[in-house]
């Protein structure tokens, strides 16, 4: 990875994301030396222009930012750093530099998915997700055709907890379903989006 670190005076403004809700965190500079201790320790490091050195964000607190993905922009001059914080970001306490919370549910979908994925690659004995793989196409279907069930009633019956709790059931085994075709709930999003398009028209 090329960096430029000259346009800025040996600086690069670093933006800190979080991976799993995609939520911005923070910003932060590095030079070289920041960046490679990010790199070689799995932790973001900044150079501290206050501090006048390195700052490995959570080094008295252990709020740290543990690194999933480093990525330049199209200038090579900012960094995007996708990471899994440990606790708040903000010296605040707040969980981002915008006091914003950190959460975003609907990315779960997506965590989701990777972990059936796992469980299909790696079908680990004693997980239920493996024994619907090892039951077949027929045990998956009936699944999801039983929570659809429960799902009309309980929305009949007007409980919305109980609703809530059939919808997952039913998503959980819609998503493993999909999994063992060789499909996603990302292929789904996609169907939706292409519906959402004022000139669709159903097939």
């Amino acid at each position: 990875m090329t960096i430029d670190f000259e346009k800025m005076n040996g600086l690069v403004p670093a933006i800190i994301q979080d991976d799993k809700t995609l939520k911005v965190l923070m910003l932060g500079f590095m030079n070289e030396e920041a960046y490679k201790q990010t790199v070689e320790t799995g932790k973001v490091t900044f150079w501290s222009r206050t501090k006048n050195r390195l700052w490995t964000k959570g080094e008295t607190s252990g709020n740290f930012l543990n690194v999933v993905s480093i990525l330049n922009d199209c200038d090579n001059d900012t960094l995007l750093i996708k990471a899994n914080p440990v606790g708040p970001v903000c010296h605040t306490g707040a969980d981002t530099c915008w006091n914003e919370e950190n959460e975003n549910p609907i990315m779960f979908l997506t965590e989701l998915q990777k972990f059936i994925e796992k469980r299909y690659q790696e079908q680990p004995e004693g997980s239920y997700t493996t024994s619907l793989f090892k039951e077949g196409l027929s045990r998956m279907t009936q699944k999801v055709g039983e929570e659809a069930v429960e799902l009309v009633i309980e929305s009949m019956k007007g409980d919305n907890d109980r609703l809530i709790y059939e919808a997952s059931d039913m998503i959980y085994h819609l998503i493993v379903l999909l999994t063992s075709k060789g499909l996603s709930i990302e292929d789904i999003a996609s169907e939706l989006i292409t519906r959402h398009d004022p000139n669709w028209h159903k097939h």
